[in-house]
């Protein structure tokens, strides 16, 4: 399996941090595991304090996790995302950076919010149910 971008808010890391079995499984049988720098900052902003804050980054610390950034040509897709689908679906400006950010750096796209990113047809996406 190649590297996998993980969706989080509120989504497969996110379960898994609450303990939820079948998000934990899927994440232990990646390869490879990376997240948008978006999805990390909504991890940080979802923490409750600095100890659940420190808990949230020594869990992706020790499991692997990349973060990948935001890049010109991940800013652009997003926008054109933005552009083509915002009033058609659900898909708002976290959603559209964490789409282009899979297409950009090839990887497939985990998420229990399929919804926001079906539309997408470029987008590996991977649906995930709890």
């Amino acid at each position: 399996m190649d590297r996998i971008l993980f969706d989080t808010y509120p989504d497969v890391v996110i379960w898994a941090l609450r303990g939820n079995r079948r998000a934990a499984s899927a994440i232990d049988k990646a390869d490879s595991l990376a997240l948008s720098v978006v999805s990390y900052m909504e991890l940080t902003q979802g923490a409750k304090d600095k100890k659940d804050f420190r808990m949230t980054r020594a869990y992706l610390v020790d499991l692997g996790f990349s973060i990948l950034r935001l890049l010109e040509n991940i800013g652009h897709r997003a926008s054109i995302y933005l552009e083509e689908y915002t009033l058609k679906s659900s898909l708002g400006m976290p959603g559209a950076l964490i789409a282009a950010t899979a297409v950009e750096n090839e990887t497939q796209l985990f998420s229990g919010n399929a919804k926001h990113y079906r539309m997408i047809s470029e987008a590996n996406l991977k649906p995930f149910r709890p």
